[in-house]
């Protein structure tokens, strides 16, 4: 029964390492969708989110049933429970990657992106894709000194975001009103996957160690994206 459980745990942990994987792909290529017009790319972003999507059901399940079947405790509940909020935080990773194809999607045949910002827009799909390859690397070895130097791609993927809103605002351009607000949202999903990938590496600490400092919160993230919306649209209409 045991060497069951064992195992059972093992698939709990390639699952988590598949599913960031796939969100790993699907950012790669949401980012080329995006910056390429390319709308039958975007489009296969947008089906394969629901593989994601499946795998994370499956992973919950398989995490319930275990906790039925063998009621763990200490360290053995501690890897269940985590398992399952890491299989959120993926989930939601993939959903970001998917609200990124849908605005390319959105604005073919022309690009959503101008010429000025796209080595900016690579750049940032570029951090979010080695972001989560290193997520799924500490999953798989439960670094936690690898989890801890995550939050460092997170600062450079701040950074970035930061730049971003600070080109989108500056006076001398002249892009369109679909343009800024497009920016600003594609910005905000690059930036939020890169936080759920830190989540992700914290949950992976407290699996390892016990002891778990939560920082990110999205609890507020649509009233986060209203607020940014709406210092757009005021410096457009000024």
């Amino acid at each position: 029964m045991r060497d069951q459980f064992h195992e059972d745990l093992d698939t709990i942990s390639d699952q988590l390492v598949e599913l960031t994987r796939l969100a790993g792909s699907a950012i790669s290529r949401a980012t080329t969708a995006l910056l390429d017009a390319d709308v039958h790319l975007a489009e296969s972003v947008i089906e394969a989110d629901r593989k994601l999507d499946d795998i994370r059901v499956e992973l919950d399940e398989l995490s319930i049933d275990l906790l039925a079947r063998q009621q763990p405790v200490a360290t053995d509940l501690r890897i269940v429970v985590t398992a399952m909020h890491m299989s959120s935080d993926l989930e939601r990773m993939g959903d970001l990657a998917r609200h990124v194809a849908k605005v390319a999607r959105l604005r073919t045949p022309e690009s959503a992106v101008p010429p000025e910002l796209r080595s900016h827009i690579l750049q940032m799909g570029q951090v979010a894709e080695a972001i989560v390859a290193k997520c799924g690397s500490i999953i798989a070895s439960k670094d936690v000194a690898a989890a801890i130097a995550l939050e460092k791609d997170d600062d450079v993927m701040d950074d970035l975001h930061r730049e971003l809103f600070a080109a989108l605002l500056d006076e001398n351009t002249s892009w369109s009103r679909s343009s800024l607000l497009d920016l600003t949202l594609v910005g905000r999903y690059y930036e939020r996957f890169a936080d759920h990938a830190v989540s992700v590496a914290r949950r992976v600490v407290y699996l390892v160690t016990g002891e778990y400092d939560s920082e990110v919160s999205f609890d507020h993230e649509d009233d986060e994206d209203a607020d940014v919306i709406a210092e757009i649209e005021r410096h457009t209409t000024a």
